[in-house]
């Protein structure tokens, strides 16, 4: 399928294997506003996304073109009911590929969409390189990217500017009788990332995630820079996960590493005290972390590494790290090396160790 210069109205569509949208430059696919033309999908609480595929192979999106969602209307409804404090209608989100193999995304604009914009669900042999996702900061739950239980994924050389979590990387939570999945084997390079919550692991991670790299990323007033969520209720094995190359400018948090996620605040609340629990199916377990080569100028903080008592971080690295944060690096609950660690701070302590904490190196 191919648009060449135009602007095309259409309801949701599905790509089925070996099918390639092509949008070429100066054109535009708008997604309806219309709810009637987004359908309740069967025993879920959403509705169908513009673009969708299920168990296909072989599927590309490419092109220099623009995909507008056209989100607008789904905002306003969403800001009004979190402002109520009442439950949310489920809104269509822009791209949604389950349970699909050979994945090429690549050239195009995604802008506006309702919800997230691109899932990739229980995919695998996915690439995204060359595109921008752009959605107002405060346009809500508008993440750019997120690979969840997926397989083999490589993002490159894309620009995201959003309002919620410019990549997310998830497992899921626990669901009586469905299966859990890991993600594992996810490269994401040479990128920038705008507004937004991050670079973020989690929350959802009752499948673990292991094997990511992040490298040549450069960060321009995210709420945080690295981000790694979960919770007793939702963990599971997260490891090998390796930073390298960051440069971060005007971030609220330049690292929050924690075990104790319960908001959506990139900096939620900690206990004042805790106790160690019997490890579970889904206490979270981080393990082999490494941050090497990061910049950071003009944080708000510099922020967290911390696990569960019965549950510490083990193997994190921190090399070549340089943090200049109003407030300084909490460490709790976690077993960390550095080489290279400088943390300069406006007030208070550069660096706060509290319980269980263990700072070798610096």
């Amino acid at each position: 399928m191919r648009l060449a210069s135009g602007r095309f109205l259409t309801a949701p569509l599905v790509l089925r294997s070996h099918v390639r949208l092509e949008i070429e430059r100066g054109a535009t696919l708008l997604g309806s506003q219309d709810i009637n033309d987004y359908p309740t999908l069967p025993n879920e609480n959403r509705r169908q996304p513009l673009l969708t595929s299920n168990g296909a192979t072989d599927v590309a999106i490419v092109g220099a073109g623009t995909i507008n969602g056209q989100g607008q209307p789904w905002w306003v409804v969403a800001r009004a009911e979190d402002a109520a404090n009442t439950p949310e209608k489920p809104r269509p989100w822009l791209i949604d590929l389950y349970k699909t193999r050979h994945i090429l995304i690549a050239g195009i604009t995604l802008k506006n969409s309702p919800m997230y914009t691109i899932a990739l669900r229980s995919s695998a042999d996915v690439t995204v390189r060359d595109i921008k996702i752009l959605n107002p900061p405060d346009a809500p739950n508008t993440d750019g990217i997120d690979p969840v239980s997926s397989r083999h994924v490589y993002i490159s050389h894309v620009q995201i500017d959003t309002g919620d979590d410019d990549i997310a990387i998830k497992s899921g939570l626990p669901k009586r009788g469905v299966p859990e999945e890991v993600c594992s084997d996810i490269t994401i390079r040479d990128s920038t990332l705008l507004h937004g919550h991050g670079l973020s692991i989690g929350s959802e991670t009752a499948g673990g995630v292991r094997n990511v790299v992040a490298e040549n990323i450069r960060f321009h007033g995210t709420q945080a820079g690295i981000r790694v969520k979960s919770n007793r209720d939702r963990g599971n094995v997260i490891a090998n996960i390796a930073y390298r190359n960051l440069t971060m400018t005007n971030v609220g948090t330049a690292i929050s590493i924690s075990e104790y996620y319960n908001g959506y605040s990139p900096d939620w609340k900690l206990p004042a005290s805790d106790t160690a629990q019997k490890i579970g199916p889904h206490t979270p377990q981080f393990r082999n972390f490494s941050i090497t080569h990061l910049t950071a100028t003009g944080s708000k903080r510099a922020g967290l590494l911390v696990g569960l008592p019965e549950s510490p971080i083990t193997g994190m690295t921190l090399n070549d790290v340089q943090i200049h944060a109003q407030t300084g690096l909490l460490i709790r609950d976690a077993n960390v090396h550095a080489d290279g660690l400088v943390v300069v701070v406006k007030q208070g302590q550069p660096i706060l160790k509290q319980q269980g904490a263990q700072l070798s190196g610096h």
